[in-house]
């Protein structure tokens, strides 16, 4: 477990996959996830997803966000690829407990998360993809130091129009 100031990253269980469900398949949160169509996600899609984290050997690291004061699922984040020879990981996050958005917590837990990826796998950048569509997000990306790099245009179809995706990195030595 990795400790921040509201949160704690852990190992996901197959006890917290009831609360993905209800939290993942949220429409307004599902569409700030993935560029394909939001469609629901199933209990065994989960226990598939689940079954599939392995770190060991695929070098990918998700972890779930729980609130330090209430010990309660809220998200996740993760390091989605990583690129030993270049040092460059991508990472994700979500909060899906809208009563926990905009008041720190994935700001906290990105945090933690770019400690860990720093300290623990000494890797030189972390980037990432973030839909313009989410201020809120890019807003916590900037707090923590992330440049946008470059922007793909018109390259997420949703809700009837196409909209950009943010590439943003961020780099060791720019880290505070």
């Amino acid at each position: 477990m990795y400790k921040g100031e509201l949160i704690k990253l852990r190992p996901y269980g197959k006890e917290d996959i009831p609360r993905i469900l209800e939290l993942i398949n949220d429409e307004e949160i599902k569409s700030l996830l993935t560029p394909g169509i939001p469609f629901p996600y199933t209990y065994e899609d989960e226990v598939k997803w689940l079954n599939s984290l392995t770190a060991m050997s695929s070098g990918v690291y998700s972890f779930a966000i729980e609130t330090l004061a209430e010990g309660l699922y809220i998200g996740g984040c993760g390091v989605n690829t990583v690129d030993w020879k270049n040092s460059v990981v991508e990472v994700g996050i979500f909060i899906g407990d809208k009563a926990y958005l905009s008041k720190g917590y994935g700001t906290d837990a990105m945090r933690t998360l770019i400690n860990f990826i720093f300290n623990e796998m000494n890797i030189r950048k972390v980037k990432l993809n973030v839909y313009s569509f989410n201020p809120r997000a890019i807003r916590s990306y900037e707090k923590l130091g992330f440049v946008r790099e470059g922007v793909l245009r018109k390259e997420i179809f949703r809700a009837g129009e196409y909209h950009d995706i943010h590439v943003m990195g961020l780099f060791r030595e720019e880290w505070v």
